[in-house]
């Protein structure tokens, strides 16, 4: 078999293997409409905040989770080492919000935001979790009601969605851009039974799960995987729950830098290497095949001349890809990204040779 042959066939191959991705799971997952919350009664509930010299994100956003509309809920506020105001800062709030509950932590630990977690975790006073942090408010005064109401039954870990709030420029576009095509991944396969990930800025679980696998014990020598680590060792297809109720979504700030946005992706890619071998094999299929599409596509065309081949599958795939983020981003409330999908997803071949090399690193400290 000739070169010529070999580069077209892994052209074509990439380009089955991402539409049957993307006409597969991330379309089932697009159409469907999100089911209103059961209608049960309310458990009482513990919020669990850490928090490293967030002064002033606590004194913006706390007050959104302190005003949920809600009857019983606790939030514990960890404050893991600050040397700035946070500390004066909880106190004044936790003067007029008693449910507001403080733990310090003054000693360093090599665990980090897992230490300060697990700390939060074990003052809990009530089964069902909340996650989130200090940088993050809740879309609605709804978010703990609808979030909760989901953890019933066999359910015991809730993924919720994570946006960030829109801005100016490209950095931000494509910020909110990669979010969503995450989202779009870890909400997909959880909706079809294959959960490998959630995002601690908006998760929820039943404190059991904690306490029975030993905490983060699993992967405690890494820093990182304080969320997606602990999801992707104890969800399966029948405990878990993808919510989706855009009340129920929790906002934050993007990087407003490049290199934040780096060292912050970097930090959260560090732990892929430690996901379950069908998610990795899973994973690793979806961003092959993706780089692969453009890669041996443009090269299909440099060396041989096999333009109309590939610019029809190219095309093929694009409409295929851009139905499905029509959808979703309309399902996540930014349709606005829309019209960034050619643009930005072949600029994610940069973005995986950019951060290939955080696959290999997993002690990152976290910020």
């Amino acid at each position: 078999m000739s070169a010529e042959h070999l580069l077209l066939g892994a052209f074509l191959l990439a380009t089955a293997v991402q539409l049957a991705f993307w006409l597969g799971p991330f379309l089932k997952f697009a159409r469907h409409r999100p089911a209103p919350p059961p209608e049960v009664p309310p458990e009482p509930v513990s919020i669990i905040i850490c928090a490293r010299n967030e002064a002033e994100n606590l004194k913006e956003n706390l007050p959104y989770f302190l005003s949920q509309d809600y009857p019983d809920y606790e939030i514990i506020v960890v404050n893991d080492q600050s040397s700035d105001k946070s500390l004066e800062v909880l106190l004044e709030i936790q003067q007029k919000s008693p449910i507001l509950r403080l733990i310090s932590i003054t000693t360093k630990d090599a665990r980090g935001k897992k230490a300060a977690l697990s700390k939060g975790i074990k003052a809990a006073k009530h089964e069902i979790l909340l996650l989130s942090d200090a940088d993050c408010r809740p879309a609605s005064s709804k978010w703990l009601e609808q979030t909760q109401a989901f953890i019933r039954d066999r359910a015991e870990i809730g993924l919720g969605y994570s946006p960030y709030l829109r801005g100016k420029g490209m950095l931000n576009a494509f910020i909110r851009f990669e979010t969503v095509y995450s989202a779009i991944q870890y909400l997909s396969f959880a909706f079809v039974g294959m959960p490998y990930m959630g995002v601690g800025r908006n998760l929820a679980y039943r404190s059991y799960l904690f306490h029975r696998a030993g905490g983060f014990a699993m992967h405690a020598d890494v820093t990182s995987g304080d969320d997606d680590l602990f999801i992707n060792q104890v969800a399966t297809a029948s405990n878990t729950r993808v919510i989706m109720s855009p009340d129920a979504f929790v906002f934050s700030r993007a990087k407003s830098s490049w290199r934040g946005y780096y060292r912050q992706k970097r930090r959260h890619l560090s732990t892929g290497s430690r996901y379950r071998w069908k998610h990795k094999l899973l994973l690793g299929a979806l961003s092959a095949s993706h780089f692969g599409h453009y890669v041996f596509g443009l090269a299909s065309i440099l060396f041989y001349n096999l333009a109309i081949i590939v610019i029809f599958n190219y095309l093929a795939r694009i409409v295929v890809v851009s139905t499905v983020y029509f959808l979703t981003l309309r399902k996540l409330r930014d349709p606005s990204l829309f019209f960034w999908v050619p643009i930005f997803d072949t600029l994610y071949i940069l973005y995986y040779l950019l951060f290939a090399p955080a696959l290999f690193k997993t002690k990152e400290p976290w910020t």
